[in-house]
């Protein structure tokens, strides 16, 4: 929003929230009901393919907002170094309500505008003359506005809305109020309704000026320099005709400079081109991959998350506990990215983030959870991993974070499979157990003098069921089984605070997965369920309570972090994550997989160290 907000600030439609897309229903009822009835010599294609052009152009640009945000996390060629947060993922999330706002003007004009009729596929001179009018009018006229909308009563009023975002991304370009695209698409029309009224328009000028459009608006603002130099030496006026996009991010840097829509000639000419501006170029085109300390290691779960990943919509990974009407009507997309992701078997880089000096990155191997659970498939997996892990190596990680939802026991014994095949190993595999035993002894309220522990039993629940026993906490079990297995690990002093249930009774309960929906049901009033998986379980019981995921709330410091499981709350990390970063934060030098588990009270005491900070109870 803009400091000031000035009339027309926000768009029409923003009270229908996600259903403003019905606004076009009817005319893409009545283009659709217009081909099917109507003769082959009756129909008009531009009423008709209205629509499916707007669909292209959103496919089109969340490839430019994924490749984009995938190329920023690597660190390649990019131009600012400051992170993004919440704030600005907020404000850009409605960045397709310019191609809506683009459709209803499409459709009202060819129902105004008879010229706009039966056009071609192409004319040679309508294409000229689109270029010519932007090179010209559009290109001029957009800096005199632009350096207008600097001026400091439109600027609070409308513009800073836009300028809020230091650094940009594809869908930054769209980012404005609704009265600035109103000035925009007359500035755009000049070409397009030039041509329709000259007779000299097509369908191929029309949408090729408007893809044009798209495609510089998201070169410009990402946030990676992609332009070769070898372009500008083969033909130096190009630097005249073309605009790269550092040119465009020191206007967002430095305000006052480099005010052109996509040719800078306007800015030579005025005096207003930023002297860094081929500083800012050459050093970005230069700068190589980021090389992270830590990286955390983790896969996709649902078939949806792909949506949830930051290079997907970063509007939902901000939003945890979100779910779209939307997401049902791309499940052929969705079905598609399993095949897609079977068969490109190679780990890649989803987030970068900061955190004082330590450089973090969370890699993504891509497999779905399910596939984790089949037996087949996990030697392939196993692979993938192992390629991960040497590459990390490669590129001088210091510890790799084992975030792989609680698979790695059956899948690689916690990462003790890897420490065997490559006992030289350099960096550090920690699996995160420590932390989440220190979370859930932490979360147990005071004064507890028994809890219940159920689900599978994993290396966390034996290690959270031995220490409890040591602290002289009764650990019940509602099965023999369980009671034996956790038996046979305990020493003989300790066996004694180990109690094989036959009641519900216990009013905190300790729940990993596994555990049946059943079961929860049989809780008393009250009751406290505490999980130690990295899903939260379903809840089923209004009178119990629900504490979240072993987790931790991240320091205001830790930069760029607007994109979290999709299971916990904004700033808010899984343990999981959050451990490996300390091993990097304090320089400890030891595995944490395997049978193995660090001292719980010694990363416990980091994480506070550090501001990592502990969630409430619930009430």
């Amino acid at each position: 929003m803009a400091t000031k907000p000035g009339i027309l600030t926000d768009w029409p439609w923003k009270p229908l929230g996600s259903f403003k897309y019905v606004i076009l229903v009817p005319w893409v009822v009545h283009s659709t009901y217009s081909m099917i009835v109507k003769g082959e010599g009756e129909t008009d294609l531009l009423y008709f393919l209205t629509f499916p052009f707007l669909l292209v152009r959103m496919i089109h640009n969340q490839i430019w907002i994924s490749i984009s945000r995938y190329q920023t996390a690597k660190g390649k060629n990019r131009i600012v170094d400051k992170s993004i947060e919440f704030e600005q993922v907020d404000r850009e999330r409605n960045w397709d309500d310019q191609i809506l706002f683009n459709g209803i003007i499409f459709y009202i004009a060819y129902m105004t505008i008879p010229q706009s009729h039966k056009l071609p596929l192409w004319r040679t001179n309508g294409v000229v003359i689109t270029s010519l009018l932007h090179a010209g009018p559009v290109e001029f006229l957009y800096y005199w506005f632009h350096r207008a909308l600097h001026h400091h009563y439109l600027y609070s009023r409308y513009h800073s809305h836009h300028h809020s975002s230091l650094v940009t991304e594809p869908i930054t370009s769209v980012t404005h109020p609704f009265a600035e695209h109103i000035v925009y698409f007359m500035l755009f029309s000049m070409p397009m309704l030039t041509t329709v009224f000259t007779g000299t328009g097509s369908l191929v000028s029309l949408a090729g000026y408007i893809l044009y459009i798209d495609v510089m608006n998201n070169m410009g603002h990402c946030n990676f320099e992609l332009i070769p130099k070898r372009l500008f030496s083969i033909f130096p006026p190009l630097k005249y005709l073309m605009y790269t996009p550092s040119f465009h991010s020191l206007h967002h840097t430095q305000f006052r400079t480099n005010y052109s829509l996509f040719m800078p000639i306007y800015d030579y000419v005025y005096g207003t081109m930023d002297k860094s501006t081929v500083a800012v170029y050459e050093t970005s085109l230069e700068r190589p991959e980021e090389s992270p300390k830590v990286v955390h290691l983790t896969h996709l779960t649902t078939l949806e998350s792909i949506y949830y990943l930051r290079l997907g919509f970063a509007t939902l990974a901000s939003k945890p506990h979100t779910s779209k009407w939307y997401l049902w009507l791309m499940w052929p997309m969705t079905s598609w990215s399993l095949i897609i992701t079977w068969i490109y078997g190679n780990m890649f880089v989803v987030e970068a983030n900061t955190f004082g000096k330590l450089k973090w990155q969370s890699w993504v191997v891509p497999r779905y959870t399910i596939q984790y659970k089949l037996q087949w498939p996990r030697e392939a997996i196993n692979s993938m991993i192992e390629r991960a892990i040497l590459d990390a190596e490669m590129k001088g990680v210091k510890v790799l974070s084992l975030g792989l939802l609680n698979q790695g026991e059956e899948l690689n014994r916690n990462g003790e499979l890897y420490i065997q095949r490559y006992p030289q190993l350099k960096l550090n595999l920690v699996d995160g157990s420590s932390l989440v035993v220190a979370i859930l002894l932490n979360s147990i309220p005071k004064g507890t003098t028994q809890v219940l522990l159920r689900g599978k039993l994993t290396k966390v629940a034996y290690a959270i069921a031995n220490t409890l026993c040591e602290r002289d906490i009764k650990v019940a079990t509602l099965y023999k089984d369980e009671y034996e297995k956790l038996h046979l690990r305990l020493t003989t002093k300790l066996k004694s605070n180990l109690i094989l249930s036959t009641s519900y009774a216990q009013k905190t309960w300790l729940v990993g997965d596994g555990w049946t929906e059943k079961e929860q049901l049989k809780a008393s009033k009250g009751t406290l369920f505490i999980p130690f998986s990295q899903f939260p379980p379903k809840k089923m019981s209004k009178d119990c309570f629900y504490h979240s995921t072993p987790a931790m709330i991240t320091p205001k410091s830790f930069t760029n972090i607007h994109s979290c499981e999709n299971w916990l709350s904004r700033r808010v990390m899984s343990a999981w994550r959050i451990a490996g970063i300390l091993h990097g934060l304090e320089g400890w030098n030891v595995h944490e997989c395997g049978d193995s588990m660090f001292n719980i009270e010694e990363i416990w005491q980091a994480s506070l160290r550090h501001g990592f900070q502990p969630l409430t109870m619930p009430n």
